[in-house]
Formats: structure tokens, sequence, C-alpha cells
């Protein structure tokens, strides 16, 4: 499905000179899809590159147990740092990427990306602050994981989950977030009923309300 150019101007209008936002409204796949919907799997090819328009697609990464350990999230107008990698050196995908609700984007063919480095001096600024954005986040695991307790990790998640999407209540189990924080149900289900004797959760069958202040 395309997507118009007006919208595009709308979306991208004071980032991308108006030759990318033709190329991207002629090129562009436009995809409403929802929750749960896996844009890339371990293993695969990577042929198109996901731009978020609005909603929220979770990467991660597994081992060789299966046991999953989160690396970001996207949010509107982020692109993913792993896939633009992974097409420029014609790479499997190292990645699952999934969506986290219901999400708007639009996909480019992985051929337009070099080709538009070297075209688009707003896509190569783009490009390169995808990267860091994503370093950052990266860097900002790293410091949970070394230097936080897991009850401070999860009520961190759970409060970056609030402000991606813009609410307090979220639909998920503790199953979800033990393998996004790559620990045991069990563990998670304990932090979970602690912090809900504090009164920073409430707790309710596959959903999790948080009572805290979103700041993170």
């Amino acid at each position: 499905m395309k997507i118009d150019n007006q919208t595009l101007k709308t979306q991208f209008g004071n980032i991308f000179e108006a030759g990318l936002l033709n190329e991207l409204s002629e090129i562009g796949n436009y995809m409403e899809v929802d929750e749960g919907y896996v844009l890339m799997r371990p293993g695969g090819y990577i042929r198109t590159i996901p731009i978020i328009l609005k909603g929220s697609v979770k990467i991660s990464r597994s081992d060789p147990d299966g046991r999953e350990a989160l690396l970001y999230y996207l949010g509107g107008l982020d692109s993913c740092a792993m896939s633009l990698t992974c097409c420029l050196n014609r790479r499997q995908s190292e990645i699952t990427a999934i969506t986290d609700e219901k999400t708007r984007l639009i996909t480019v063919p992985v051929e337009k990306v070099e080709d538009w480095m070297n075209k688009y001096p707003s896509w190569k600024q783009y490009v390169f602050a995808t990267y860091q954005k994503r370093f950052d986040d990266l860097l900002g695991a790293i410091d949970q994981i070394a230097f936080h307790k897991l009850d401070e990790r999860l009520i961190n998640l759970l409060k970056r989950k609030s402000k991606q999407c813009g609410c307090s209540v979220f639909n998920i189990t503790h199953e979800e977030l033990a393998n996004e924080l790559a620990t045991s149900r069990e563990v998670i289900s304990r932090l979970l009923k602690q912090l809900e004797n504090l009164g920073r959760v409430k707790l309710s069958r596959n959903k999790i309300e948080l009572l805290d202040a979103v700041t993170v």
C-alpha cells in the first residue's frame, strides 16, 4: 500500500528533503499491523527496512537455549540500526523485531538504503542518528544490567513501556517480562508482588498497572 506525499511531508518534512520524500512516496510500502506482528526473525535475510510512523516495535535477541534479551524499542520516526547494518553488509538477521502495539510503518527496499546514503544528505544524517540512538539505548541496557538491581530494572522497563505507549496499564504476562529481562517467571512474579505491596504497581490477570510517575 502506498502512502501519499502530503502525509510524508507532515511526518518527515523537517527531516527529509523534497526529492527523498518523493522517492519514499513512490517506493515505500505503507503498513498497519496489530500487536504481535513479526517484522524480522533471526536467520532471515532482510529485504526491507522499517521506518516507524506510530506505535512501538520491540527488538530482542535470543541465545541458543531460546532465552530472550531485550535490546531496545523503536517508536515514532525510528528505524532499526541492526537491520540497517545487516542489509548494508548483506548479513542474515540476528534479531527478532515484533510490534508491541498496533503500529503504522513504512518499509523501504534494502537496495535504496545505500543509494540514498550517496544521494540525500538528510538520509545519511538520519541513518547516522539512528546508529547513535541505538548505541545510546544499548549503553543504557548495559548500565541497567551492570549497576541496577533486578527490581529497579523491572520498574524501569515498565516506565519505558509506559512512556512508549502513553499508557499506564499493560496487557503483558509475567513470562513476557521475564524474557525481556533474561530471568525466570517466578522471579518476576515475586518482584511484582513486592512492588504491589509497596504501592508501585497494581496486578490483575495478564495486566499490570504502573502507579509510579512516568520518568525514566
